[in-house]
């Protein structure tokens, strides 16, 4: 169970800066900013029930590395960033370590 709560915990760690991000250039800033700080709070809650029964190098390594790759990817798709071969290889190293955790930690 505690590795769905990390992955939930990402889902949720993706959404705060996609929220910072879009009340930047919209109407709704103060809808986004609270999309934002309430992604936050989720995302640190599932965290916290994660390390219950992770290690805590494990669950927080995992937990920014896939939130990085995860918002690194939804920059590309979303805002239309920059997907080069050095990023995309950078980024495939980030997903190789969180792999490499979950198969050291079961």
């Amino acid at each position: 169970m505690a590795w769905i709560y990390l992955f939930v915990a990402v889902i949720f760690e993706v959404g705060w800066p996609l929220g910072i991000k879009l009340s930047q250039d919209t109407n709704y800033r103060a809808t986004w900013m609270a999309t934002a700080i309430f992604s936050m709070a989720l995302s640190v809650f599932f965290l916290w029930l994660a390390q219950k029964q992770l290690p805590i190098g494990t669950a927080y390594a995992v937990w920014t590395g896939l939130g990085a790759a995860g918002v690194f990817i939804v920059g590309i798709i979303l805002f239309d960033e920059p997907a080069d071969l050095l990023r995309l290889a950078s980024v495939t190293l980030i997903l190789m370590g969180v792999i490499g955790l979950k198969l050291a930690n079961g």
